[in-house]
């Protein structure tokens, strides 16, 4: 399982890169291997909307399950990546490069809540992966 250092880790299986305010979001690799083979992507936000804390950013289908995306911090959406509503078999091939939102934080706080590395190692390991 690829959980790669630099990134804070929600426990609902959301990657996020932070630069500056700026959170990048994602899913994990233990999220996309969990979901399988991914089938479907949609957008649940728009760009300038805000959103709060686990709010619903997008949905993925997959021949197992349908999923939503939350964000694990609140504040104005500033990107989405298109990319994936065409190319979401990247997802599952690889996850980190495969962001989905990119939100300007209100409060830089949140981050405290997420996971490092090796606290979502061990959390996944819990779950028995």
């Amino acid at each position: 399982m690829n959980i790669p250092s630099d990134l804070k880790y929600a426990k609902t299986d959301e990657w996020v890169k932070v630069d500056g305010k700026t959170a990048t979001i994602g899913v994990t690799d233990y999220a996309q291997s969990q979901l399988s083979d991914i089938v479907y992507f949609e957008f649940k936000v728009d760009l300038d909307e805000i959103v709060k804390k686990g709010s619903a950013v997008a949905t993925l289908e997959s021949v197992k399950a349908a999923a939503d995306v939350n964000t694990p911090v609140a504040g104005k959406v500033v990107g989405l990546n298109e990319a994936v509503v065409d190319g979401f078999e990247a997802i599952n091939s690889n996850p980190y490069d495969s962001w989905f939102v990119k939100v300007e934080m209100s409060d830089l706080g949140e981050l405290d809540a997420l996971m490092d590395a090796a606290q979502y190692e061990e959390y996944c390991t819990e779950r028995g992966h």
